[in-house]
């Protein structure tokens, strides 16, 4: 019998898991594994929320796998050098793991493959995180697909249902001698920022609700998506009946997974390279401004001011905060994408990265750059009674608030000659 491991990463859960499943039924004696990572936690502020709820996670299914004798074995720092020294303190010859896509991810588990390999034992990762992976949703011609809508008609096409599969956790673990490390353990400490539950139980309105801000009818399963805590298969069996909307944001969350898969440069360049000579102004007292949500923009300024307390903001709302950075600030769509990489619950790279770059008229399947959102025409249309705005700016109608910092018309006017100037050199 070849003792294996179980690395789980974003996929935390014990439910649907497939490459858990697969390490159980190997029949093998199998090592529950999570690596906090040294590469990610570096760059983390010390109160990083999402941490928090990774270890919580964590002990919720370390409590599930006490009742059957199973515990995860929490280790931290270089996943290389752990596993270096995994292998030998438990004599590994098999590890079971779900696939990651992104181009970090790619390179680590490339490098962990080649570890046990060089010791005489397997590696198995599985398709989990999505329905269609990279290379399972191409054009005919065998080239990946970089407009949304058709990636979309192909994968309804290609899509034939989906399998859960739950399986007794009956294997015999290995015992190990780690304790349950704490937050103080990892070198963070608490936050004030919790990350609710998801909630489908009203899938049929979400095309009619989803674009009040004030209404937050969204789902919050973008975090639950992120960290794995349900997985994708049981959220399609759950949503895909009840609302065709809800599923295209699905499907959009694949196609930039496959974006960022087949053309990694996205991460620090505009995917359509002449936008990379836009003339950014990037002023960093008008970046601040935006930060804090004082721009005298009321809808803008409601949803920075509701990320920065939250971890959450409503994805009108995004979109009209990201356009505003770009469009009416000229400052560089890659300080926006960070900013909201440190604060949102769910942030995923593939989709921060995506979306950022279709506000911005960068992207693959972006909005033109001519179109320059008003803020005030969305806060007509999103919020009439102010009631979002309200919430999250007190001071509204007190005469304290903010004048707008730029005038719309004058943003919009020198954006597009911006954008026009960058585009023709």
């Amino acid at each position: 019998m070849v003792n294996s491991a179980i690395w789980f990463r974003r996929d935390l859960r014990l439910d649907d898991n497939t490459a858990l499943n697969a390490a159980i039924k190997s029949g093998n004696k199998i090592l529950p594994v999570f690596i906090f990572d040294d590469h990610i936690l570096n760059g983390l502020n010390r109160e990083d929320h999402r941490v928090e709820f990774i270890l919580n996670q964590l002990r919720k299914m370390n409590a599930e796998l006490l009742k059957v004798h199973g515990r995860i074995c929490i280790r931290k720092g270089d996943p290389v050098e752990v596993w270096q020294r995994l292998i030998s303190e438990f004599d590994l010859g098999e590890i079971y793991t779900n696939r990651d896509y992104e181009p970090y991810a790619l390179e680590r588990d490339s490098k962990v493959k080649q570890l046990i390999e060089n010791t005489g034992g397997s590696f198995f990762d599985f398709k989990d995180h999505v329905i269609m992976e990279p290379g399972d949703v191409l054009k005919d011609n065998g080239e990946p697909y970089t407009i949304y809508t058709p990636f979309k008609n192909k994968w309804l096409n290609k899509f034939t249902g989906v399998v859960i599969e739950n399986i007794p956790l009956t294997p015999a673990f290995i015992q190990h001698s780690d304790e349950f490390p704490d937050l103080e353990a990892l070198d963070f400490r608490p936050s004030q920022i919790r990350i609710p539950d998801f909630n489908l139980t009203d899938l049929e309105s979400y095309a009619k609700t989803r674009d009040i801000p004030f209404l937050d009818s969204t789902t919050r399963v973008g975090s639950h998506l992120r960290f794995g805590t349900i997985s994708i298969r049981k959220l399609i069996e759950m949503s895909r009946s009840r609302s065709e909307t809800f599923l295209s944001e699905l499907i959009w969350r694949e196609f930039f997974i496959q974006i960022l898969y087949y053309f990694p440069k996205v991460v620090h360049s505009s995917f359509r390279p002449q936008y990379d000579n836009i003339p950014w102004l990037n002023n960093e007292n008008d970046f601040q401004k935006w930060c804090e949500g004082k721009t005298g923009f009321p809808m803008v300024d409601a949803g920075m001011r509701e990320l920065n307390a939250t971890g959450h903001m409503h994805n009108r709302v995004r979109m009209l905060t990201a356009s505003f950075l770009c469009k009416h600030l000229l400052i560089d769509w890659r300080w926006g994408e960070a900013y909201f990489a440190e604060k949102l619950n769910d942030y995923e790279l593939a989709s921060n990265n995506g979306n950022w770059q279709w506000a911005a008229g960068t992207g693959c399947d972006a909005a033109p750059y001519f179109r320059v959102f008003s803020p005030s025409e969305q806060l007509r249309k999103f919020d009439p009674k102010m009631e979002y705005i309200k919430k999250w700016i007190p001071e509204l109608l007190s005469g304290n608030y903010s004048q707008p910092m730029i005038d719309h018309a004058f943003a919009r006017n020198r954006a597009i000659a911006t954008y026009k100037k960058g585009l023709s050199e």
